[in-house]
């Protein structure tokens, strides 16, 4: 007997099957999703099978400085500036943090201080230095009349290095110092202040290329065409008390560069 139906028959079929709400068709044979397919015979001597020619494309290598630079520069401001730093997609930190601690303060105070990156309390809180460390840099800005709560000369802006918490508070990487630094001379640039102060290690070999901060702390220097006064992080004060006086010499020092500007 012969199975096969004309054309005409086979349409009226399917054009009832498509009235009564048939969507879909399955073969008569079940057919396993699940069921892995079998590997290509391998080339090889006496195989008989020749190797098939797979083209081969090469994925890009991403360069985080690069894009850092790129995102850094398109900023035309500090709101844009934070909004690109969260954007970032290529630094671990990121992902361990609870916020992202971009700065406190005014922006376009003539003093701009540089930490090196936010500990636990800043990353809970989401701005810089408001742990122990925190309240003593605001009795030692203080006590030569200035604060990030203050308006026009006796106000400063502050930032960090990092802008995350690295896990355990330990020090930053190299990687995520470089993927970072773009950023924050887009900070400088934005927020246009007239005197740098870089706090701690970190912060020297961000901005100075150098460490040693007993060294370095006290010696004007010069970064994105600024001057900078290194000085110690309130946090080494901390363990550190034999240290305030060099501190508060670095303060006076700090006061009369900004007499003299005045």
């Amino acid at each position: 007997m012969d199975s096969q139906i004309d054309w005409h028959a086979a349409r009226a079929a399917l054009e009832w099957q498509l009235e009564m709400g048939v969507t879909e068709t399955i073969s008569e044979t079940p057919i396993n999703r699940f069921e892995q397919a079998a590997p290509p015979p391998k080339a090889g001597v006496g195989s008989g099978v020749a190797a098939p020619s797979v083209p081969v494309h090469a994925v890009p290598e991403v360069d985080p400085v690069a894009e850092a630079e790129a995102a850094a520069r398109a900023a035309p401001n500090l709101a844009a500036l934070q909004a690109a730093m969260a954007a970032y997609p290529h630094c671990e930190l990121q992902k361990g943090a609870r916020n992202l601690v971009f700065c406190d303060g005014v922006a376009g105070s003539r003093v701009m201080i540089i930490g090196e990156a936010p500990g636990r309390d800043e990353d809970r809180i989401g701005k810089p230095f408001v742990g122990r460390a925190g309240q003593l840099l605001d009795k030692m800005l203080a006590a030569i009349n200035l604060g990030r709560d203050r308006d026009g000369e006796h106000a400063v802006y502050i930032t960090n290095v990092l802008p995350w918490r690295p896990p355990q508070n330990r020090d930053p990487k190299p990687d995520e110092m470089a993927m970072m630094l773009p950023f924050l001379k887009r900070h400088i640039a934005l927020a246009k202040p007239e005197v740098l102060v870089v706090m701690g290690n970190i912060s020297c070999q961000a901005l100075l290329g150098k460490r040693g901060i007993t060294r370095l702390r006290g010696q004007w220097a010069e970064a994105e065409g600024l001057p900078v006064i290194p000085m110690f992080h309130p946090a080494y004060l901390l363990r550190n008390p034999s240290a305030k006086r060099e501190a508060w010499a670095d303060l006076l020092d700090l006061n009369a560069r900004l007499t003299m500007k005045a």
